[in-house]
């Protein structure tokens, strides 16, 4: 409900969009090369560039508007200066070079080509737990080639072992702890995914029963995320419990009834099955975490360390829902007032803003991140003692209360999300991905 704060790129970056556009137009006219070796910066001869338009500059577009950020102008099909921005923007965020050309890297982190990836180790399936097979031997000789301990050592076997090494190198690496291997890990390690489905074949998991098996008899499922804001409950019917259901038959868990699109008894004790398997909390029901853990829904672009308000609260995902002449950039956490708010992060206090000041935040400040991401907050009640622009704070310290100064009635926390100080992208899965809505106590 509030205007995004500091829109505006600076001067390196329209200075950086220049250079590229000199650099694509001196490209050579050689595109049937070689494509560029794994890591590589250098534009992908088969993806989009700038001045080019069509269906595949679309698909660019798409993909960066699918992982949250904000495009002006908005699916065009062309490929210009505000494609060039929001794809800086973009690497910046998942710690690319930022090039504003779709590089070989690039390409692969929004799944636009599987064809990039030829020059790296390519799974022959995504190894799940209870494998033994060759995907399996890669993925384990990948983990101690990072220097990662593998109790048991390579075998070829997915159990305990393997998941714990996995635990750990997602650990150093800032990932979702998980002890499975998921696209955004087999990157870190060096991997490909198959070029076919994100998730193994049924034909391949010999602790498939034969039932669940004949679900996939020659090929995996092929795998859709799912819209994070309306993930599939019991009593559903559609293509999404089929995706929900396909992706536990190809690891290995039992459907009764196999992938019927039907969300009944059958799908949520299979899901408390996977759930118990994975040491998620085995309610049955598809909430973010077990479907982040099932590869069906995209990993958050920002990582919190702390939930930001004190439970009873409420949540939907309203990014760019229209406020008047604007639309929404942030999260509205609707919570009684008086309510505590956190600190999501360490960081600093950057900017204060007030309801006398303020007429659209209300009460409010800014939260930076030591690599420039920020997280705005509004609409508070209070806002705590001491807390003033340039005083370092850190994650699930209290900040203030909640409250409905500034252009609202309601009292709730409106949150955004800054990746890297640029523009706002939707908070929505990184604030769901710590959703601790039921968690009433305050944090000591």
């Amino acid at each position: 409900m509030v205007r995004q704060q500091n829109r505006t790129f600076t001067g390196r970056i329209v200075i950086a969009a220049a250079t590229l556009a000199t650099v694509v137009v001196g490209l050579s006219s050689q595109a049937q090369a070689a494509p560029a070796p794994s890591g590589s910066g250098s534009p992908s001869r088969s993806m989009p560039r700038l001045g080019e338009s069509g269906p595949h500059v679309a698909a660019l577009q798409q993909a960066l508007v699918r992982n949250g950020f904000t495009l002006r102008g908005g699916v065009t099909g062309t490929f210009d200066q505000n494609t060039v921005r929001t794809l800086v923007n973009f690497q910046r965020v998942v710690g690319l070079k930022t090039t504003g050309t779709v590089d070989v890297n690039t390409a692969k982190v929004l799944k636009l080509s599987q064809t990039e990836t030829a020059q790296l180790q390519t799974l022959a399936v995504l190894p799940v737990r209870g494998m033994r097979n060759k995907s399996v031997l890669d993925l384990q000789k990948a983990l101690v080639t990072a220097g990662v301990t593998l109790p048991g050592g390579v075998d070829g076997f997915f159990g305990r072992g393997t998941a714990s090494a996995l635990s750990a190198f997602q650990t150093s690496k800032g990932l979702p702890v998980t002890g499975i291997i998921d696209s955004a890990t087999a990157n870190a390690l060096g991997l490909a995914v198959p070029a076919t489905s994100t998730t193994a074949s049924a034909s391949v998991i010999s602790a498939v029963p034969a039932a669940t098996a004949a679900a996939s008899p020659t090929s995996a499922p092929s795998i859709t995320k799912l819209d994070v804001a309306s993930l599939p409950r019991r009593g559903d019917r559609s293509e999404a419990v089929k995706t929900l259901q396909n992706s536990l038959i190809s690891r290995g868990i039992t459907v009764k009834g196999g992938a019927d699109g039907i969300f009944g008894g059958g799908t949520a004790v299979a899901l408390q099955a996977y759930q118990t398997s994975q040491g998620l909390s085995a309610s049955g029901e598809l909430d973010y975490r077990t479907a982040l853990s099932l590869a069906l829904v995209d990993e958050p672009t920002v990582k919190l360390a702390a939930f930001p308000v004190q439970g009873r609260c409420s949540f939907s995902d309203t990014w760019h829902a229209p406020r008047g002449e604007r639309l929404h950039l942030g999260v509205d956490i609707i919570a009684p007032r008086g309510k505590l708010i956190y600190a999501v992060a360490d960081g600093t206090i950057t900017k204060m803003y007030s309801v006398g000041k303020d007429a659209n935040a209300g009460n409010g400040f800014r939260l930076t991140m030591a690599d420039g991401t920020y997280f705005f907050y509004g609409h508070l009640d209070t806002i705590a003692a001491g807390i003033t622009v340039g005083v370092p704070v850190k994650a699930g310290q209290v900040l203030g209360t909640v409250g409905s100064t500034g252009n609202t009635n309601t009292p709730h926390l409106h949150f955004e999300v800054h990746p890297g100080g640029g523009e706002a992208v939707n908070p929505y899965s990184i604030v769901k991905a710590i959703d601790e809505c039921n968690v009433t106590t305050a944090r000591g």
